[in-house]
């Protein structure tokens, strides 16, 4: 039997982490494509070598390693550099992640949920049988991501107005999850959404 791959997606600060959780409760495996795509720019990576090659040795700390700050400021600077960043980068997170449904699969398991924030811009959305979006009211995203990541008010916004809006998810996803209550009805709707499509 092929593995189930169902994509998780939804703007920063949504509640996806508390779906994943909700599915490794349910005995799915999680794939954190964040996790990812940082693992594939470790020194040594090809995909850190492309990045070096486009953007210079500017983004390389005195260790070896990615400058991640140095490398955002280059490549936010305009929308040509952040379209070169995601063709070199999301090819490389694509092809990891393939790797990784083979192996849990491999493993015997036959499903796996893929957390991917930028799913579909990196393509991802190819890989995957079923799609779901979890969705959040803006004031309460804007709340959690200054709490979550020690974010003033001033770059929780910039980062907030940089994500796609509610209908970008609405019009391409199989599933929404609304997560407009408590962490607990939110852990409890996605068991339910995951039982259905997975152990159905």
């Amino acid at each position: 039997m092929s593995i189930m791959v169902i994509g998780l997606t939804g703007p920063t600060g949504s509640g996806k982490t508390t779906v994943c959780e909700a599915a490794k409760g349910l005995g799915i495996a999680v794939i954190n494509a964040d996790m990812v795509s940082r693992e594939v720019v470790l020194p040594g990576q090809p995909a850190l070598a492309a990045l070096t090659g486009y953007f210079g040795d500017s983004i390389l700390r005195s260790d070896g390693f990615l400058d991640r700050a140095e490398l955002a400021r280059l490549a936010f600077s305009d929308e040509a550099k952040t379209k070169a960043l995601d063709k070199i980068i999301f090819p490389f997170i694509v092809d990891r992640v393939n790797q990784q449904i083979s192996k849990i699969e491999d493993d015997g398991k036959t499903a796996v949920l893929l957390d991917a924030p930028t799913l579909y811009e990196s393509d991802a959305d190819k890989i995957c049988n079923k799609v779901i979006a979890v969705l959040c009211p803006l004031n309460i995203r804007r709340k959690r991501i200054i709490e979550r990541d020690n974010l003033s008010e001033e770059d929780a916004d910039i980062r907030l107005k940089a994500q796609k809006s509610d209908n970008f998810y609405i019009e391409r996803t199989n599933y929404i999850i609304i997560n407009d209550g408590s962490v607990e009805q939110l852990f409890s709707k996605s068991t339910e959404l995951l039982s259905n499509i997975f152990l159905k």
